[in-house]
């Protein structure tokens, strides 16, 4: 049976208020080649998300699938920081800095840009095929960084290989947490992007212990192994519940934006995404620059992402009492307040701290950064609407790493760097806020 197919069990959870002869459509969907005919609006299905289990074995077993794909997917990107300090000083040296930054900038905004595409593909039924083939590519892409000598190597697999499948995957893993939850749906994501804290805590703290006894290369192929377990049992278990339904419009959905409050927080996420990655990036070579040793230059990733962890749990908890924008809005301005002091950090215990507090406020952030997208229209178009937040907010996780890397290299520290980037982040809580007013229509209240 297709992925397209309605089976029984999708049926069961859900409730049609339209025709028959809209579900026979569903069913039996016609060839790629063939054009749907868009029906009014008013004869299209309606989906209550409230229909939503919101617990149970198989929703949980989603999450852990989830979870399990954030691991290999944002845990990997998040933990660039640990290779931009290695081919700093080993491999890429003669290679400026902010060049080698380009690298991990265009890795981290192809984790967000395809989804422009994939959640389209994800509202229409097709997801798992997508993401079994970009779990491969994924893999045999890593086993391939061992074997890079030059830059554009470096770029052409690490950036843009591993970029492109893991933003194929990305998308439908955080979508399909959507289907399964209602009521706690903010907890559910939160516990799902625990798995990207633990990715990024476990990556650079096994090539920080491994290097050294096996070298570069065989600690990359290590890494190529243990994706092919997380990957492999996420693709097993990962599973939506909502039968497909080809809304209105194709790849793009333009009318979306005329919803002021969803425009201002596209926006938001771009600005934040400028600057939330400049510290993730550069800590530790900020942390080498200072006299701190190499050794424990390596863990400020780790450290940073772990508290992270507590910061994506602490955000699903409160989002679901007190709303997604309000937990977002107060989790980034700690981002950014803490950013602009980083810079200023001049030995371990100080690092430590910031390192902390830094990963506990993004780890929040990025846990909810999806949700006001999906709550902001029908559930049956969630995916595309998430997708497009998504690409967008690519556009400032490509630039923002290259641009404060080049502020710092014409500054020659990161004070003036992190003044760039924590100022962007509070910009970005500046818009968060306005699109909470715009969405709520008023100051108070749960949003």
């Amino acid at each position: 049976m297709s992925e397209k197919s309605l089976s029984a069990e999708a049926l069961k959870d859900t409730e049609f208020t339209s025709e028959p002869l809209y579900v026979r459509r569903t069913r039996a969907a016609p060839p790629d080649n063939q054009e749907i005919p868009n029906e009014p609006a008013s004869e299209k299905p309606g989906i209550n998300p409230g229909e939503a289990p919101d617990g149970g074995l198989t929703a949980w077993l989603v999450v852990i699938a989830a979870n399990l794909m954030l691991f290999s997917t944002f845990g990997f990107t998040n933990s660039w920081g640990v290779f931009q300090a290695y081919y700093e000083e080993n491999l890429l040296r003669y290679t400026s800095p902010s060049a080698i930054a380009w690298i991990g900038s265009v890795q981290y905004a192809l984790v967000y840009f395809p989804a422009l595409l994939t959640g389209r593909l994800f509202d229409l039924g097709y997801f798992k095929i997508p993401c079994f083939a970009a779990s491969c590519i994924l893999v045999v892409c890593t086993f391939l960084i061992a074997e890079c000598t030059q830059y554009w190597q470096f770029f052409l697999v690490q950036g843009l290989g591993i970029g492109v499948c893991c933003g194929i995957i990305v998308g439908p893993a955080l979508v399909v947490v959507f289907q399964w939850f209602f009521k706690k749906r903010n907890l559910a994501l939160s516990l799902t992007a625990i798995g990207a804290s633990c990715g990024s805590t476990a990556f650079p703290a096994v090539a920080q212990n491994l290097i050294p006894l096996i070298g570069f290369k065989w600690t990359v192929r290590v890494f190529g192994l243990v994706l092919i377990a997380t990957l492999g049992l996420g693709n097993l278990f990962l599973k939506r519940r909502l039968p497909p339904v080809d809304v209105r419009g194709g790849l793009l959905n333009l009318k979306v934006f005329r919803n002021t409050a969803y425009s201002v927080f596209c926006i938001s996420g771009i600005m934040a995404f400028l600057g939330l990655y400049t510290a993730l990036t550069y800590m530790s070579v900020d942390a080498i620059a200072i006299g701190v040793s190499k050794n424990f230059s390596f863990y400020i990733v780790a450290i940073t992402n772990a508290a992270s962890t507590f910061g994506r749990v602490s955000a699903g908890l409160m989002g679901d009492k007190v709303g997604a924008l309000n937990t977002m809005a107060a989790f980034t301005a700690v981002a950014g307040i803490v950013t602009f002091a980083w810079p200023f950090a001049t030995n371990e215990i100080q690092l430590i701290v910031i390192s902390c507090i830094y990963g506990f406020s993004t780890g929040g952030y990025t846990s909810l950064s999806t949700a006001p997208a999906a709550a902001m229209g029908k559930i049956e178009d969630a995916g595309r609407r998430v997708g497009m937040f998504m690409s967008l907010a690519a556009f400032g996780a490509i630039a923002g790493p290259p641009i404060s890397g080049a502020i710092s290299t014409a500054s020659g520290g990161f004070v003036e760097a992190g003044y760039y980037a924590g100022g962007i982040i509070l910009c970005a809580v500046v818009m968060l806020l306005l699109a909470r007013y715009l969405h709520l229509g008023c100051l108070r209240g749960k949003c």
